[in-house]
């Protein structure tokens, strides 16, 4: 199955936590973390990795933390997964011309694999972060009800 990598759903959350706070606010890591339950080594390196790119901006000092300082309408899913974890490979194969995989030799699905690869990063490239962090599901509140619910029996 197709996943987003974690430390891109700790970009995202993080982003929308900051999208969401009056312009100059700043956020901390810690912040982020207690709020969300996300582990704080990745977290702030997340968003140390957006800070070098220039989509936030760094205050240091004990009162310091993150501000987005980039329109996030003009950064793609596409660009925030590059500069995060690196180009998107969904196989082994789509690594340019240096294969990965024990497999290449005898594979007869490179062709359709790469045009998958090249499809879903266009599609990366067609969402704005800021369209992904303002987005309404109505199975949203569906979801959250029956993670509570599981959530609640592995608590018994």
């Amino acid at each position: 199955m197709f996943k987003i990598n974690r430390k891109i759903e700790y970009a995202i959350i993080a982003l929308k936590h900051m999208s969401c706070k009056s312009p100059g606010q700043i956020t901390s890591a810690k912040e982020i973390c207690e709020m969300y339950g996300t582990p704080f080594d990745p977290t702030s390196r997340v968003l140390q990795i957006m800070t070098q790119h220039g989509i936030l901006q760094a205050e240091q000092g004990a009162k310091g933390g993150y501000q987005v300082i980039k329109d996030l309408s003009r950064v793609s899913l596409k660009e925030l997964s590059d500069i995060v974890i690196g180009p998107i490979e969904i196989v082994n194969c789509a690594h340019g011309d240096d294969s990965n995989c024990e497999m290449t030799q005898t594979c007869h699905i490179i062709a359709p694999m790469l045009n998958l690869n090249k499809k879903i990063n266009k599609l990366f490239n067609e969402i704005s972060v800021n369209d992904l962090i303002e987005s309404r599901v109505d199975g949203e509140k569906g979801v959250r009800k029956r993670n509570s619910k599981e959530y609640k029996e592995a608590l018994t």
